[in-house]
């Protein structure tokens, strides 16, 4: 069976061959959720809302890297639906309080596939799944019970369809979590026969998870018993009758029962399960439609609404709806009429899906760089990777400095002076490298694992407090973050012409292989010297002056598409969606096709970018050439099928490309942005000349304030190369 014949992805498809969608029509029919549940694109499979707290969604027995969203197209075993799930992210945690229903007497326990009795799980069949964005059904094989889930912000709902049994119950597994996360506490009670309230407290990437719950019957159960092993599982028993529908409701709380219980009260307190999934497909629709396009290409226009679903999971709601919330410092607070979130995958997140974000969601924007201040109060430095309230440290650099610099540039920061205090402490924090930058002017790589990819990471942040300071007028802090913002010139080896890991004192390492990939044990991160010595998008400029000229930096970014793709070492699986060794499954490569516009060879960026998004980008489960990470990878193929990318990591000039698609209207910050290609074909993906506004427009770039304000940009496109800008 072809995997495109297992979800239900709507008849109306096909009813729309061409032509700008009307404002009436209905985008979710455009989300095919299985794009990146297959390969290594680890995304989340189930009911939600955009940017919930909730992702309800099956959990899978196996907890190995390629499950970390807990689903895997390959597999059809389920434990259980949790309320939780990551989406795109090269490490699992989570999946916190599952649920399944049941058939009489179960092993309590996860269990494994080569002993079918040895858990509660259950086989399902792609054959009988229907997912669609806020919605999700299967059939338990083992149990013959339909299961059908949708949510609200804090809530998910689930509908079960019973056989007839008089040993009928609903487990709740507290357990259980996702991948390397154990349960250290765990508390279920049954408060009458209806309600089931708890907490489950756990440790995994984040090291102090806590997450309260209350959980809501729509009939009364017969007993509930606390189950297994520590009692972590709760079993609600039921008699039903052949097709009998039960209902359920889990509101949950980063701080309490009680704040659960209000979720509950103020966010779902009927028991309409239709009524709830059209909310949801409401709210999808609504955002989706900040984005509508125009093109005959039915495959294009699912991969661009499914890319722009990705990137509206998260950041994830991490307050209540009081308002209250857990901090860094594990105190509870009140976001006094603002909105919290968490699961800030910053190191990949700034790079384009936040770019997009300032376009596309202002009013989102405030409050997430609030959020990002907040966690500075409380921990003492911006996020690097925050994961409900715990920051992880994952990945290299002071990513949450580029983030809340971008926004602090774009208008989103009204107290720009408390930010600039956030950005700068926490670029002088001594530790995870910095210490020994400040003491060398570069990451000594005999005294720090991964130096290379530390050092550049934080070359990009100086540069983007550099750029807040001059903003502000500090210009002695000006101008030694962006001297601090050079330090990759210390790693450029002359006669390789590579960055590349030097020691403490001054030699090269040896022996070099730039094709050389060792996971976690060398001076990269994920990545080879191929692919590192392009990280400078701050500073193209001084790139091209450490190779000597233009003619030899241009001869080796050729160069990187045309070698050999074959990696030497322990590679990571990172490393993928090879073109030569540019790696577009990882994302310090996605700014790299637009160097070629910025030096004024823009027909260069147009036959890559074309090249990726029509090879790299496909409308199968498989169809990511690597981890979604958090709407990155899909915010590449958002911006770039528009015809722009913000290379530099704050400030918001957006460099041109090859728009993929012949008319985009986006819902942005003042207005409309009308986006035109004329004469646009797979041959004619040449810009010959822009307009803005009906202005002939002869830079290679536009600023997110133009492009905030709305207007209409107009490409006009060719078969032939041409350089239509001054640089």
């Amino acid at each position: 069976m072809k995997l495109r014949t297992i979800f239900t992805i709507g008849a109306a498809i096909a009813a729309v061959a061409c032509g700008k969608a009307p404002q009436s029509e209905s985008l979710t029919q455009w989300v095919d959720m299985r794009i990146g549940t297959g390969g290594h694109g680890h995304v989340f499979m189930g009911a939600n809302v955009p940017f919930g707290a909730v992702q309800l969604g099956p959990t899978s027995i196996p907890q190995t890297w390629d499950w970390c969203s807990g689903y895997h197209v390959s597999d059809t075993t389920v434990i259980g639906f949790s309320h939780t799930h990551l989406s795109g992210t090269g490490i699992g945690d989570l999946f916190d309080v599952t649920v399944m229903p049941v058939i009489g007497e179960v092993t309590y326990a996860r269990g494994t596939e080569d002993e079918p009795q040895s858990g509660l799980w259950s086989y399902f069949s792609h054959a009988d799944e229907v997912a669609r964005p806020g919605y999700y059904r299967t059939r338990l094989l083992r149990y013959g019970i339909d299961a059908e889930l949708t949510a609200t912000n804090r809530v998910g709902l689930h509908r079960y369809t019973f056989p007839t049994s008089d040993e009928a119950a609903v487990v709740i597994d507290l357990e259980n979590g996702g991948c390397w996360d154990k349960a250290t506490e765990t508390r279920m009670e049954a408060e009458g026969d209806r309600v089931v309230t708890g907490y489950r407290y756990s440790t995994g990437w984040a090291k102090d998870q806590k997450i309260y719950f209350a959980a809501e019957f729509s009939k009364p159960f017969t007993s509930f018993e606390l189950k297994g092993e520590n009692n972590m599982y709760g079993r609600a028993s039921f008699a039903t009758t052949e097709g009998e529908e039960l209902l359920l409701k889990v509101a949950i709380s980063p701080v309490s029962v009680e704040n659960a219980k209000e979720n509950l009260a103020a966010e779902l307190p009927d028991w309409d399960f239709e009524a709830t999934a059209q909310a949801a497909d409401a709210a999808w629709n609504d955002e989706l439609g900040r984005v509508r396009i125009e093109t005959a290409d039915s495959s294009a226009r699912r991969i661009f609404y499914t890319a722009l679903y990705h990137t509206m999971i998260v950041p994830s709601t991490f307050c209540d709806v009081n308002g209250d919330y857990r901090g860094a410092d594990g105190k509870t607070y009140n976001a006094e009429g603002a909105h919290i979130y968490t699961t800030f995958s910053l190191w990949d997140t700034y790079r384009a899906a936040q770019p997009l974000m300032t376009l596309i969601h202002p009013d989102r924007m405030q409050d997430i760089a609030a959020t990002m201040v907040d966690i500075y109060k409380q921990q003492g430095k911006l996020p690097v990777w925050h994961l409900v309230g715990n920051e992880t440290d994952c990945m290299v650099g002071n990513p949450g400095i580029c983030a809340l610099a971008d926004a602090v540039l774009k208008g989103y920061v009204p107290n720009r002076e408390e930010a600039y205090e956030a950005l700068k402490a926490s670029a002088m924090v001594p530790e995870r490298g910095m210490d020994l930058r400040m003491q060398y002017g570069y990451i000594p790589c005999d005294l720090y694992n991964e130096a290379v990819a530390f050092d550049l990471e934080y070359a990009i942040a100086d540069w983007s407090v550099a750029q807040v300071a001059r903003e502000l007028g500090k210009e002695e802090d000006y101008a030694y973050f962006l001297d601090r913002s050079k330090s990759y010139r210390h790693l450029f080896d002359p006669e390789t012409h590579f960055l590349r890991g030097r020691d403490s004192k001054g030699g090269w390492r040896t022996p070099f292989d730039p094709f050389s990939a060792i996971h976690r044990g060398d001076d990269y991160c994920e990545g080879n010297a191929w692919q590192y010595t392009w990280l400078v998008p701050h500073d193209v400029e001084g790139l091209i002056e450490c190779f000597g000229s233009k003619e030899a930096f241009t001869a080796k970014l050729d160069s990187l598409f045309t070698v050999s793709s074959e990696l030497a070492g322990a590679a990571s699986p990172d490393i993928s969606g090879l073109i030569g060794q540019y790696a577009h499954g990882n994302e310090p490569s996605h700014h790299v096709l637009y160097f070629y516009t910025m030096i004024g060879q823009s027909w260069k960026t147009a036959d890559k970018v074309r090249e990726v998004l029509t090879t790299l980008y496909h409308d199968q489960p498989d169809g990511l050439s690597g981890n979604e990470d958090a709407g990155q990878m899909s915010a590449w193929y958002i911006l770039s099928s528009l015809g722009m990318y913000q290379v530099e990591p704050a400030g918001g000039r957006y460099f041109f490309g090859s728009p993929l698609f012949d008319r985009a209207e986006l819902k942005v910050r003042d207005g409309l942005l009308t986006i035109v290609a004329h004469n646009n074909s797979a041959e004619n993906r040449y810009i010959q000349s822009v307009r803005f506004n009906g202005e002939e427009y002869d830079k290679p770039c536009i600023d997110f304030e133009s492009l905030a304000r709305g207007g209409v940009l107009e490409f006009e496109m060719g078969s032939e190369p041409k350089v239509w800008y001054e640089l």
